[in-house]
């Protein structure tokens, strides 16, 4: 993802995890809200809202996640693969942006 992660695989293992600073911070930024929109959500529940209500803000939170996620994509295509294309390793990088998207995409 965009930080340095305790168990690397071995495709990572030979470089150094570096993303455009601005980029992360605007992700975090994002999550950030998301996380407080998710307590919105449970506090909701917990008021015994609406039903409708409820999904309403469930499907805002899946919309603000999936735009996360396209980012976190977006900045791996132009940091990751393009690092590995340079580095030789391409295949290797490909093969696992695919298997991240077969656990991603339903």
């Amino acid at each position: 993802m965009l930080e340095n992660s305790p168990n690397p695989t071995a495709a990572h293992e030979g470089h150094s995890h570096v993303h455009n600073v601005e980029t992360q911070r605007q992700i975090i930024n994002r999550l950030s809200r998301i996380e407080g929109h998710i307590r919105g959500v449970k506090n909701m529940v917990q008021e015994d809202r609406h039903c409708a209500e409820v999904l309403i803000q469930i499907a805002a939170v899946r919309g603000a996640l999936d735009r996360v996620a396209r980012m976190i994509l977006d900045e791996h295509l132009t940091a990751c693969v393009a690092r590995a294309a340079v580095e030789g390793n391409i295949e290797a990088e490909i093969e696992e942006l695919k298997a991240a998207l077969d656990r991603f995409l339903p």
